[in-house]
């Protein structure tokens, strides 16, 4: 029988398109990668590609043996998975992108805890708003706040992102305080630039349906960190997140005003790359974060100390 692993050189070579690619892959030689291919063919009594100064192609064979070593190697990168999947301590480079605000506020001050019950475990955490490729940028997980997850993907939920319309007690003293959504055209509307339409707010009312308010005020910005500051300066209205803003409506340095018309609702979602068999670094990770909001996320629970971190392993996908 042929030697496996020249067969799985082989298929690194058909993958990357040349000896050199595959050489750099393999982080071997090219001079090696080419004799493992030439010993497979010489082992299988057959040429399998056709060699010239510019370009390598399959022959028929080739392309027959290429497909069986493919998928060979597949099923190898599937054991190996498997095995990792099930270890009993989870080990290795976790590679995280997170967004700047739930990243900075909610994921980064966990970590601590998270690497003192898995000590085998390294994080590489990219703190970015940047919509990351999992595949291409080479992330294990991706944790956003959208109403969508890419269809693509795995998305479990973390937590509910609540909005609330709100400004500090000095400003509602000297503007008054709005009654409904149409008395937010006297008042300055701080408008946050990714939430949809700008200019335009929309809520869902009492009854149901969707209510479309237009605002205008003079500020516009694409974070909402700075939406928060400017709130808390006394600026004007903002509709902030309960997870950046969750202390401040429970000391009443702000106030949430008109709660009976309710923001369209998105979601905060842990996400990776669909596998048949999740590694177990990923499984963990996640499942700590779910622990780490709660059912009801903490920062939502009013009055209520941030509960000790427990979970169960693999409660979750």
């Amino acid at each position: 029988m042929a030697d496996l692993n020249l067969m799985a050189v082989f298929a690194r070579v058909v993958e990357a398109g040349s000896f050199a690619e595959a050489a750099r892959r393999l982080s071997t030689s090219r001079s090696a990668v080419s004799k493992a291919v030439a010993r497979l063919e010489k082992d299988l009594g057959a040429r399998l590609l056709n060699r010239t100064t510019r370009y390598l192609s399959l022959t028929e064979i080739g392309a027959s043996v290429a497909e069986h070593c493919s998928r060979m190697v597949s099923e190898a990168e599937q054991v190996e998975q498997l095995a990792d999947s099930l270890t009993v301590e989870p080990r290795g480079l976790l590679r995280v992108s997170a967004s700047v605000a739930f990243g900075t506020l909610h994921v980064a001050p966990a970590l601590a805890v998270f690497l003192a019950r898995f000590p085998e475990i390294r994080i590489d955490l990219t703190i970015t708003d940047r919509w990351v490729d999992l595949a291409e940028d080479g992330y294990d997980v991706a944790i956003r706040v959208t109403g969508e997850p890419p269809p693509n993907w795995v998305a479990r939920k973390l937590a509910p992102v609540r909005r609330k319309l709100c400004a500090t007690p000095g400003y509602f003293a000297q503007r008054g305080v709005p009654q409904s959504p149409a008395d937010l055209v006297r008042h300055n509307c701080l408008d946050y630039t990714r939430s949809g339409e700008q200019g335009r707010w929309l809520f869902t009312g009492p009854e149901g349906g969707e209510i479309s308010v237009p605002v205008n005020g003079p500020l516009h910005v694409d974070d909402d960190e700075a939406l928060s500051q400017a709130v808390l300066g006394g600026l004007g209205l903002g509709l902030l997140p309960t997870f950046i803003i969750g202390k401040e409506l429970q000391r009443g340095t702000l106030q949430a005003v008109l709660s009976e018309y309710i923001p369209v609702e998105r979601h905060v979602y842990a996400m990776y790359l669909p596998t048949r068999h999740l590694p177990s670094k990923v499984r963990v990770f996640i499942d700590f974060l779910v622990a780490h909001v709660g059912s009801e996320p903490y920062w939502d629970r009013e009055g209520a100390p941030r509960a000790e971190v427990s979970f169960k392993s693999g409660e979750g996908g």
